[in-house]
């Protein structure tokens, strides 16, 4: 297949493009910085030069390619609301590109959008929060809208994607540890927090996009939750910081915009996607990357 890949340099990205390479496929990245165009070109793409804000160079994307897998997503996440609803307007336009066609989309978002039956790890098939509740709902939302107008459309919900570089959520987590001077956790630090390493969650788009069946949905989970306290701890050897616990009162203080996953438990299964996939984790894992978290010394 040919595959037009969005945040095709992206640390997800970058892994998803190798892994479809290996396959055989052949990769189209959108690419918006000349200096990672050389690395994705390095790496065996063709570049597409452009950003997801044009609106014109995602349409030439996705129609000169067989499938789409779009990952980019802005990630400062002071105006997560905001890139929420961006993301809503890309996958639209990549979903009227693909219209009436058999082509896949496979489009991105996060497990905690189907933590919706209390008690129980997020799976699969649950019903979704909406995006009034959880801003990320949008890209689902869109993937709903995109199915009703024809196209092929599936969805990879993710976890914590890490390796010693990159862990999601915990990365700013590990700033705000390093600003405040102590690793903290909320209450019990019981709270779980799902996660993969980048090679499993590679491989994982890749049987997505191959299988290409309309409406479906896979969680990238390798670990059904790691509770918050042992990343706190784990981050704390590392960094040589104190651990403590605070308060549910103290949350917004300490974490600011991060307290609204921070106190939240978060497990999820992947048990259907390995079943309907054949899919099997075998990176690291999460703690074991945290345990070579690879710091600078400021």
């Amino acid at each position: 297949m040919r595959i037009f890949v969005t945040g095709a340099t992206g640390n997800i990205g970058s892994n998803v493009v190798r892994e479809l390479i290996a396959a055989g496929h052949q990769v189209l990245g959108l690419c918006r910085s000349k200096e990672k165009a050389v690395a994705l070109a390095a790496a065996g793409a063709e570049v597409l030069r452009g950003t997801i804000e044009d609106i014109g160079i995602l349409k030439s994307g996705a129609s000169q390619s067989d499938g789409v897998i779009h990952l980019a997503f802005n990630h400062d996440f002071s105006r997560f609301v905001e890139n929420c609803e961006d993301d809503r307007r890309v996958i639209a336009t990549l979903a009227s590109a693909l219209a009436g066609s058999a082509r896949p989309l496979v489009v991105t978002s996060g497990t905690p959008i189907a933590n919706t039956v209390p008690g129980e790890p997020a799976r699969e098939d649950n019903p979704i929060v909406g995006s009034d509740t959880h801003p990320r709902a949008a890209s689902e939302e869109a993937a709903i809208l995109a199915s009703e107008i024809g196209v092929n459309v599936s969805v990879v919900r993710l976890p914590q994607v890490h390796d010693p570089v990159s862990q999601g959520l915990i990365t700013p987590l590990i700033e705000i540890f390093r600003q405040k001077g102590v690793c903290a956790y909320i209450g019990d630090g019981l709270n779980r927090w799902p996660a993969a390493h980048f090679s499993d969650v590679a491989r994982l788009y890749r049987l997505v996009v191959e299988r290409a069946e309309p409406n479906a949905r896979y969680h990238a989970i390798a670990e059904e939750g790691v509770p918050m306290r042992d990343i706190a701890e784990v981050i704390g050897r590392r960094l040589n910081l104190p651990v403590k616990s605070v308060g549910k009162e103290e949350a917004q203080e300490y974490f600011g915009w991060l307290s609204m996953f921070a106190t939240r438990d978060m497990p999820a299964s992947s048990a259907k996607t390995r079943q309907k996939l054949g899919w099997e984790p075998t990176g690291p894992k999460l703690l074991d990357d945290l345990a070579e978290l690879r710091v600078s010394s400021s």
